[in-house]
């Protein structure tokens, strides 16, 4: 019996040292990868090409993805805003409380998720695929650098199309919003605008802005990691794309805290 009783706290510390040592692993596997990345963004060649296609496939085709989001979501948060607000009678302020959040949160956050599940795992899956098939062995055979070639475009394609993605999705969730709150709540539209004017400030939107380049900076490099990382063929590029989206996912809800804590 005394054995046994050992055995089971013996073997839960074998399994956290495990997950300790894979957890390591797996930070400076990482860390030699972003290091890679930092040396080799302003070494020529530049493929302007592949970044301009990236840019297509990341930001345009998401476009629809994103105006729907933004739209329900700007729409259901007045729906929200409105039934506290009529509280205490100050309805006229689901305007301003609904662009602060689209602005300062809803809008970077929400954005950097959908194009996390959309073309974060696309990035991990491509990449992936050409590891398990030696594609990448190829490249550097021909003479040419994987993360010219592949990561560098795809990570500066990212980082440049999420503010614009996020003003798209701030900009279409403010139409929803004004749609619920004045067409469907019959919020008089004059003071509905006035109160956005009043308490929205350029700062509130440079703040997701600023976020929007953070988090897509972390998701592009997220996905090509997880994808250039990829073993164990088919099956280990499912993995990898699974592991992709979650990491980002929680990445980007993690780094909102902290940013938000050093802004406001």
């Amino acid at each position: 019996m005394g054995s046994i009783s050992i055995k089971k706290p013996m073997r839960f510390l074998e399994y956290l040292g495990r997950i300790t040592i894979s957890f390591l692993e797996e930070m400076g596997s990482l860390g030699i990868f972003i290091l890679h990345v930092i040396y080799w963004l302003f070494r020529r060649p530049i493929f302007f090409k592949e970044i301009f296609k990236q840019m297509d496939f990341i930001g345009v085709k998401s476009s629809i993805v994103i105006i729907l989001t933004g739209l329900f979501t700007g729409m259901v948060s007045s729906l929200q805003a409105d039934y506290g607000f009529r509280l205490f009678g100050a309805e006229t302020l689901v305007g301003s409380t609904t662009t602060l959040g689209l602005l300062r949160e809803l809008g970077p956050v929400l954005a950097s998720l959908m194009v996390t599940a959309r073309a974060g795992s696309a990035m991990t899956a491509q990449i992936g695929t050409m590891r398990v098939t030696e594609q990448i062995d190829a490249l550097y055979v021909m003479g040419a650098n994987p993360y010219q070639y592949l990561i560098i475009p795809r990570i500066i394609a990212t980082i440049a199309i999420m503010p614009m993605l996020t003003l798209l999705f701030d900009g279409v969730g403010m139409i929803g919003s004004y749609f619920v709150g004045v067409d469907l709540l019959g919020i008089d539209k004059g003071l509905f605008m006035a109160r956005i004017v009043q308490y929205v400030d350029y700062e509130d939107l440079n703040a997701g802005l600023i976020k929007a380049v953070c988090f897509g900076g972390m998701l592009s490099v997220v996905g090509c990691y997880k994808g250039f990382t990829t073993t164990g063929g088919a099956e280990g590029v499912g993995r990898a794309t699974t592991y992709s989206v979650v990491i980002s996912s929680v990445s980007i809800l993690i780094a909102d805290y902290i940013l938000t804590a050093l802004m406001f």
